[in-house]
């Protein structure tokens, strides 16, 4: 690993994942700030379906996060499953723009979020085998960081087409398509499979169940299922930037603001947690999401809307990368694909709750028990992942 060529101080393997993470979001981020709008004013959804959406969606790809992780180890390799994972969401997410009712969004989303199923944990463990000890933050914050540059970019150019070619959002869905082949390209002529078996068990033997897991890599995950129990689909942070009386073509340049700071916390995030540890790191982001959560409880002015997305953004940059780095540090090499099919499984499974419950509370009592069920929520896994580090320790 030391010996191979480094770009921006990075392997090749990191680097090309990190721009097919680039292309593969200004392809979903063209469409997907839009969508709750979509789904509300042109095919005359509610709140709760825009709930169901997504997390119907991601509980289902969960399962593939999981299955496909497993598989991962239990053959050895890891990019031929991250090829077709992406392969299957290029081709199918652009095809919401033919969508003429809800449950069209529906199937169309599920199937887009199994392309996600199937390739995120491959992908993520791909990483760790191609990082080196001690800069898995980094590697993962630089991920991150270009998954949230692409979510600049996409927005952006959703915004230009709406302000100065088309008021018509199905061209704009179709349009997506583009960038997604460009992320296609980089991922087959850019990434390389890696060895990562250095020691266990024949693969034969590798099984899909918790028990060759360190009991903090479980206790890390019980937390985990409680905090995103509470952290549900951000396009509701869109529909409350709606009802705050931010307009429709300000919406894409809302999403834009919130993935500047996404990606530039990222990286500094991934390698705080390199530096200070995970734990600590976690626990700062999830308490700010809290934070955060309560403001847009009582946020009434479009104002304190763009101010509360910019600082939202810091959340993911202090979670994301140190998150999936301490899953790389509490299991063995051997074990990663399927641990972090566990870890994405866990978030996944979480979602589907997360967002249903979200639109209920939302439509059935106010926006601000909604938002205010998920700061309580967070506030209660941060204390208790404190509570874990006393007796774990902060890696």
């Amino acid at each position: 690993m030391n010996s191979e060529k480094k770009i921006f101080g990075l392997s090749r393997n990191i680097f090309s994942l990190g721009l097919v993470s680039f292309f593969t979001d200004v392809s979903s981020e063209m469409i997907y700030p839009l969508l709750p709008i979509f789904l509300t004013s042109v095919l005359g959804m509610g709140a709760t379906f825009v709930g169901l959406v997504e997390g119907v969606a991601e509980a289902t790809a969960s399962l593939l996060k999981l299955l496909s992780g497993w598989l991962s180890d239990r053959w050895g390799k890891r990019k031929s499953l991250v090829v077709f994972g992406y392969t299957l969401s290029t081709l199918i997410r652009p095809l919401v723009a033919a969508a003429t009712a809800g449950w069209h969004v529906l199937l169309i989303r599920f199937l887009d979020r199994v392309g996600k199923g199937i390739r995120t944990s491959p992908r993520d463990a791909l990483i760790a085998d191609s990082s080196i000890a001690g800069e898995q933050g980094k590697a993962f914050g630089f991920q991150r960081a270009m998954d949230h540059a692409g979510a600049v970019v996409g927005p952006l150019i959703a915004f230009f087409l709406l302000t100065f070619i088309t008021q018509q959002y199905r061209l704009i869905f179709w349009l997506a398509f583009i960038p997604g082949m460009a992320a296609l390209v980089t991922l087959i002529r850019g990434v390389s499979e890696k060895k990562s078996r250095s020691f266990g068990p024949p693969l034969s033997k590798v099984h899909l169940t918790f028990r060759p897991f360190d009991r903090r890599f479980k206790v890390f995950l019980l937390i985990v299922i409680l905090f995103t129990l509470g952290n549900s689909s951000d396009a509701f942070l869109l529909l409350k930037a709606k009802d705050a009386g931010i307009p429709v073509s300000l919406i894409p340049i809302l999403w834009v603001v919130l993935h500047i700071s996404k990606s530039l916390s990222a990286t500094p995030g991934g390698i705080l947690s390199d530096r200070l540890g995970r734990k600590d790191v976690i626990i700062a982001g999830w308490l700010l999401y809290s934070a955060v959560y309560w403001a847009f409880a009582w946020a009434e002015t479009p104002g304190m809307i763009w101010l509360l997305f910019a600082i939202y953004g810091l959340f993911y940059g202090l979670t994301e990368g140190g998150e999936r780095a301490l899953v790389a540090d509490l299991v063995q090499p051997h074990l990663r694909g399927t641990a972090y099919g566990l870890y994405n499984f866990s978030i996944g499974i979480s979602t589907l709750p997360a967002s249903l419950l979200m639109g209920l509370l939302w439509e059935k009592v106010s926006p601000k028990a909604a938002f205010g069920f998920g700061a309580t929520l967070a506030l209660l896994a941060a204390i208790l992942l404190w509570l874990a580090l006393k007796k774990t320790g902060n890696r």
